[in-house]
């Protein structure tokens, strides 16, 4: 059984220095202080199926350290309000807002997306949340939850990276796990569970592609900056990091793992 890798305290803890902003813009061609599998241009696909602009409020669950926020709010003018658990995540993003004058427009704050969220009914005009359904082990409630807070005919774009396609044997699972809570799920138990939820489906995206890019890019923009990684992570926790993408690569180029955005409407 593989041990469970310090990533995300890690990784924002060190956020803005100049090594991992070397390694975002290497991994994704346009570093918006992403964190996950999605670039630019996917995120603006997706900004573009929730279709707000100046007078939405738009919330983003596991906003990370915000630069998807961040980006959605300059790029439309619309108010962005960010959800993380991660306090070094939150403490980034608050400072990234703040030091490029979108504070208070863009606003984050330390919630756990697996409990109530601290807003009121019908808050929201859309919801985003980019590679983490896979971190909500009580999905049913967390879909529910996230319909409570939004507008009747409000709309939430969210990616499942980690849909069961294909035949994957528990050490794969472990490996591709081996950064903290995942919960694994097949395409048709999403669906289920969105449409319990008490949401419509608008429409779906394989968008395994990306996955296959970043986490390549990814692990060779880490190979290449090795020796300042190692004084950042130390041994063990670089090599865990490394096996984590190979896995990504792996299972997501062969299609047993796969990566899919839903678009859905309240």
């Amino acid at each position: 059984m593989n041990a469970s890798i310090d990533f995300f305290y890690n990784n924002y803890a060190n956020f803005s220095g100049q090594v991992l902003s070397a390694i975002r813009e290497e991994t994704f061609g346009q570093d918006i202080g992403q964190n996950s599998w999605v670039t630019v241009d996917e995120y603006e696909r997706f900004i573009e199926w929730l279709g707000v602009g100046a007078a939405s409020h738009v919330l983003e669950v596991a906003s990370g350290s915000g630069g998807p926020a961040l980006y959605l709010a300059r790029k439309t003018g619309c108010q962005v309000t960010g959800v993380d658990i991660n306090p070094y995540g939150i403490s980034a993003a608050g400072n990234k807002a703040t030091s490029i004058g979108v504070a208070p427009r863009v606003r984050f704050k330390m919630a756990d997306a697996n409990s109530t969220l601290p807003f009121f009914d019908s808050s929201f005009d859309a919801l985003l949340c980019i590679d983490s359904m896979n971190h909500f082990p009580k999905r049913l409630e967390t879909l529910k939850e996230w319909r409570r807070v939004l507008k009747p005919g409000a709309r939430a774009v969210f990616t499942d990276p980690v849909t069961i396609t294909g035949l994957v044997t528990n050490e794969e699972l472990a490996q591709r796990s081996s950064i903290g809570l995942f919960v694994f799920a097949s395409r048709a138990s999403n669906e289920e569970l969105i449409v319990k939820a008490g949401f419509k489906i608008v429409s779906q995206l394989d968008a395994t592609e990306n996955a296959v890019l970043v986490s390549r890019r990814w692990r060779e923009a880490r190979e290449r900056f090795r020796d300042d990684l190692l004084r950042i992570e130390g041994q063990e926790r670089f090599d865990g990091l490394q096996k984590f993408l190979g896995a990504v690569h792996q299972l997501s180029s062969e299609r047993r793992l796969s990566r899919i955005a839903y678009l859905v409407e309240k």
